[in-house]
């Protein structure tokens, strides 16, 4: 556990004292795009936080060499590393670019697939894969390859659309990490499984990586991740699942357990590794479905933007965005912890339910009409503050932003403007 919690503390920290140097540099090299209609922020905010996200991921991965546990599962038993390096490489240069000019989606499309391949050519495939009532699997190299890279591209794709208020995709992203951490240390210390420390690991370094960057990203965010972070935090939870699901052995499993029941709920294990991750992420693959039939319904592209996502109706119906955010965040906790409930034996449950019932405890109190009040008037305070200190800062932001012919924005008046604009709570 300590190497674990070492390596999550320097992808922390490393992630927090980066992105503001990167937010510097985006300001100045890569201005922010106008606020769009269907943008929720209403001040241009700087992108490319996924630089430095990866810095700290880089920053974790070569502190973990020098570890002599870690070096020996995951640098010498596994060859995963090498392939996270190009694949995750590979997006973030596609991320920047998208992020500073743009790209249409097919063509970001197309560079998804193709980093995700040259990481399953490198060795981070589905060798094999449970079915449950027919058993395990192995797939030929063919398939391997397909519904690995196919795992990539949806894990991608569902991290890029839950990216939609400040602090929501890194929070939640953090929440699927470390639920998947928490799962993989226990097989790996209950199971003696030691071949899925690169999955463990991996998830540590995601969950360092999003607290990091949420000291820069929560409302009023400062920078925002764009699609090199969600981009980049997809591909590390699809090779986290894809590690985990190509190096649990079922065998084992059921051989340390003691009685038929316990059998039951270790071989329930074998399966969650490939549900975890996308459960937590449930409720934006569903939106993310909903939007591609509702625009592919209305004859528009799938690709097309509107504002009749999940986050869009949160805030029409009176919640702030801090509050929708906690609200996602607790969803996916229980999410999360119902899936790890089920491979867990009657006598090690209550910890799960205590916490579960906390956890719906505080959804409960989060829609509760006097807290929602307090939660809205100390988010005003905060906007106002932050407000303040962009306007102290407002001539280096002006030149910034400066276009010929155009006229800079005033934080003041944009944040005015957004708080006159708020749909009363009733």
């Amino acid at each position: 556990m300590r190497e674990y919690l070492v390596v999550l503390a320097v992808a922390w920290v490393v992630t927090y004292l980066t992105t503001g140097l990167v937010r510097v540099a985006a300001i100045r090299f890569a201005p922010p795009p106008e606020v769009r209609e269907r943008d929720v922020h209403t001040v241009p905010t700087p992108r490319l936080g996924g630089v430095a996200m990866y810095f700290g991921f880089l920053a974790a991965l070569l502190f973990a060499r020098h570890m002599p546990m870690l070096h020996q599962w995951v640098y010498t038993e596994s060859t995963a590393v090498p392939g996270l390096l190009l694949g995750s490489g590979l997006l973030i240069l596609l991320g920047v670019i998208d992020d500073r000019w743009g790209v249409d989606a097919l063509i970001k499309l197309a560079g998804q697939v193709f980093a995700a391949s040259v990481m399953v050519l490198k060795g981070v495939q589905i060798q094999w894969l449970p079915i449950p009532g027919y058993g395990t699997v192995v797939l030929d190299p063919t398939s391997s390859a397909v519904l690995s890279i196919l795992i990539v591209v949806i894990m991608i794709n569902a991290v890029n659309f839950v990216d939609w208020l400040d602090g929501l995709a890194a929070g939640m992203c953090a929440i699927a990490a470390l639920a998947f951490f928490v799962f993989g240390y226990r097989l790996q210390v209950g199971y003696f499984i030691s071949s899925a420390a690169p999955a463990v690991m991996i998830a540590a370094i995601v969950v360092g990586m999003c607290l990091g960057f949420l000291c820069h990203n929560w409302s009023p965010a400062r920078i925002f991740m764009g699609d090199t972070g969600s981009m980049l935090l997809g591909l590390l939870l699809a090779a986290t699942t894809i590690l985990a699901i190509g190096q649990i052995d079922q065998d084992l499993m059921l051989q340390a357990a003691h009685t038929q029941t316990a059998a039951t709920h270790k071989s329930l294990a074998v399966y969650i590794p490939l549900v975890l991750p996308f459960s937590c992420l449930a409720l934006p693959m569903i939106d993310m479905i909903m939007a591609v039939v509702r625009r592919t319904a209305a004859g528009l592209s799938p690709f097309s933007a509107d504002k009749q996502h999940l986050h869009h109706r949160l805030l029409e119906i009176g919640h702030s965005r801090q509050r929708a955010v906690l609200i996602m965040y607790l969803w996916a906790a229980l999410i999360s912890g119902a899936v790890i409930l089920v491979t867990v034996t009657p006598p090690h449950r209550p910890p799960i339910l205590f916490a579960m019932g906390a956890l719906g405890l505080w959804l409960l109190i989060l829609l509760l009409p006097q807290v929602r009040r307090r939660m809205d008037a100390r988010a005003d305070r905060r906007s106002a503050r932050h407000a303040a200190a962009r306007a102290r800062r407002g001539a280096p932001v002006a030149a910034a932003f400066h276009t010929e012919g155009a006229t800079p924005p005033q934080w003041p008046d944009l944040v005015h403007s957004a708080s006159e604009t708020r749909r009363p709570h009733s």
